[in-house]
């Protein structure tokens, strides 16, 4: 079942959470990397994609962890409705109420008795507040949406801070972003239990093929 309102404890990010906003970040950066040319461009060039680059990420991780706590704040709501109504209503409508909230797979795996204790423990619950809230881990957990964002920017521009040829930065730039990238994948890949190296090939892949789709796109 979703996260629920009454849960005692929220995980901040979960692995895929944190992979998405690296990967979304990387994205991001790489739009403004990509639209170097890999000879020819000058200096001011370049110090402009920098400063297009973490203004950019910097800009989109605030949005992103705004986006983030609206979601926590509307989910949180949604649970408070279920819990009130699961309360309020008959055992047939409680279960079927449980039943609807909880994904297929658990559906599947649950039997009748467990849906009914489990309605049991949620009716004798207290009352909760009438409207959802945030807590400080909701905080802290967009606090981290921003610096994942953000800070996945650094090592892909760190080379052109570093390295006074734009060619050679750029190629260590590229590497980075493509290790990065790989590293993402093979971490989502083993939290879903499928081919860690297939899954970061595959990120590889999707992120080069967005950046490009980006760029083309004129962003």
């Amino acid at each position: 079942m979703a996260e629920t309102a009454f849960s005692p404890q929220q995980r901040l990010l979960d692995p895929i959470e944190r992979s998405s906003e690296i990967l979304f970040g990387l994205i991001m950066v790489l739009t403004f990397t990509g639209s170097l040319r890999a000879s020819g461009f000058d200096r001011d060039s370049v110090n402009r994609m920098l400063v297009g680059a973490l203004g950019c990420n910097l800009a989109w991780g605030i949005i992103d962890a705004i986006f983030y706590l609206m979601g926590t704040l509307s989910q949180r709501g949604h649970n408070l409705v279920l819990l009130r109504n699961i309360q309020e209503s008959s055992p047939e409508r409680g279960r079927e109420l449980l039943t609807d909230a909880v994904s297929d797979d658990m559906a599947t795996v649950l039997s009748d008795n467990e849906i009914e204790s489990i309605r049991v423990r949620m009716v004798q619950l207290p009352k909760r507040q009438r409207t959802a809230r945030l807590r400080r881990d909701d905080y802290l957990a967009a606090l981290g949406v921003f610096l994942l964002v953000f800070l996945s920017t650094l090592p892909v521009v760190l080379p052109f801070l570093f390295m006074q040829n734009p060619t050679r930065a750029l190629r260590i730039s590229n590497l980075i972003a493509i290790i990065m990238l790989f590293i993402v994948g093979t971490r989502y890949g083993k939290y879903a239990e499928y081919h860690p190296w297939k899954v970061g090939l595959v990120m590889v892949l999707i992120g080069a093929a967005l950046v490009g789709l980006t760029i083309a796109l004129g962003g």
